[in-house]
């Protein structure tokens, strides 16, 4: 992506989701957010102070992917509600296996 500002989040997506190339990097992302869930519903039915861990246990597994995985900077740093949004979109793909055909169809866009 160039030093030009994305405007839209359809501009996002398929930036987001060439980040992701790797699958061990996307999984690492549904681990952690998947883990952030149980954090809130942790805190709900035990401790509202649990909700302070949920980002770092989300955003922990994320950026360990992006650091030694994917060796890219994450998404979050440059556009952070986007990132967030298209973390669960990527979460609720992978959940209903279509992620793999979303990589590849982005990588051919950018063709």
């Amino acid at each position: 992506m160039s030093d030009q500002r994305i405007q839209t989040f359809a501009e996002f997506w398929p930036f987001y989701v060439r980040e992701h190339s790797v699958p061990a990097c996307r999984a690492l992302h549904f681990i952690g957010s998947t883990l952030s869930l149980v954090v809130i519903a942790a805190a709900i039915f035990y401790s509202p102070w649990l909700l302070i861990a949920a980002p770092f246990v989300g955003y922990g597994f994320a950026w360990f992917g992006h650091f030694f995985i994917e060796k890219n900077k994450p998404a979050s740093f440059k556009y952070p509600l986007w990132s967030f949004i298209a973390d669960w979109k990527m979460w609720a793909m992978m959940l209903v296996g279509k992620m793999g055909s979303e990589v590849e169809r982005s990588h051919a866009l950018a063709k």
